[in-house]
């Protein structure tokens, strides 16, 4: 058996392509995948074989005698497996993303597709309390999460801190604060809000019956109502939003959609995903929507501006 047979027939189709071509961008583009998913490709194949399979630095791109031989039983491996019908899936599979109330994925999904416009993103919004089982049960393959999350067997990179907001009527007296402490909302009547998930309806009871609410600033903007207005709360500790997804999983798509999110250009290399909690994290001030927060100002208890 040919030390080629264990590779993959997508893979080898990938490197007979630039091999033919002997140029990266116009293979790239005939096989409607980006060139760095091309390059990352040949770079595990000569990783794997421990040889180059094609000569560095040298324009127009040249094969090595290693990348010949690997060309020739390419090809003998790919007819075989178009002869018996199995020569793999032609198209790389989707990457299914979930999110929570709160978090804005518009940014990253913009980008996936620019970069890999025919790998399908499928991104599913998931009540906060199905975050880990729909990480667990495979429901996506990776989910942006508020923590706290049992990360046994799960990667976790936090990614930013959302600051509290209590959110109070118009006509309220707290309205007229710049920023509140739980001092100053002694005298009122907080609405539950431990179930993120029901946050819709505790401001409901706020419009209707008064009282407060305390919730991460990300979903006071999401339900947001023309009779509320949402303070920011010092004091209180702040929520973290990260990205999660299984250990076990980890895969080139994975991989790919790890680097957008860390804000890696096209061009960079590819760093491990596997890395957890001991990532860079971004600063604790930052927004929810990744914007930095305008820098706290000193309490202001004085009823009126």
């Amino acid at each position: 058996m040919s030390r080629f047979e264990s590779i993959d027939v997508v893979r080898l189709r990938w490197f007979v392509a630039v091999a033919e071509e002997l140029h990266f961008a116009r293979a790239a583009k005939a096989l409607r995948i980006s060139r760095q998913k091309l390059s990352h490709t040949v770079i595990d194949l000569e990783n794997e074989f421990g040889t180059k399979l094609f000569v560095p630095g040298v324009q127009p791109t040249q094969l090595t005698d290693a990348g010949r031989e690997l060309l020739e039983q390419a090809r003998e491996i790919i007819a075989r497996a178009e002869s018996a019908g199995d020569e793999g899936p032609r198209t790389p599979p989707a990457l299914r993303v979930g999110f929570v109330p709160g978090v804005t994925v518009s940014k990253w999904t913009r980008i996936w597709g620019e970069r890999f416009p025919d790998t399908p993103l499928e991104v599913v919004a998931l009540p906060q309390a199905d975050q880990e089982m729909a990480l667990r049960e495979g429901q996506v393959d990776m989910c942006f999460v508020r923590l706290p999350i049992e990360r046994d067997g799960l990667s976790v990179i936090p990614l930013y801190r959302e600051v509290p907001v209590v959110v109070v009527r118009k006509e309220d007296p707290i309205s007229v604060f710049d920023e509140v402490s739980m001092a100053d909302l002694a005298e009122e009547r907080c609405q539950d809000t431990a179930d993120l998930d029901a946050v819709a309806g505790a401001l409901e009871l706020v419009a209707a019956a008064g009282g407060v609410a305390i919730v991460p600033h990300s979903l006071a903007r999401l339900h947001h109502r023309r009779d509320l207005v949402y303070r920011t709360m010092i004091g209180v500790p702040d929520t973290e939003i990260a990205l999660a997804w299984p250990v076990d999983r980890t895969n080139d798509l994975v991989e790919d959609f790890v680097g957008i999110v860390r804000g890696r250009s096209e061009r960079s290399s590819r760093a491990p995903a596997r890395g957890t909690d001991t990532e860079a994290r971004k600063s604790p001030t930052q927004r929810a929507d990744g914007r930095p927060s305008p820098a706290k100002r000193k309490p202001t208890r004085r009823r009126g501006r």
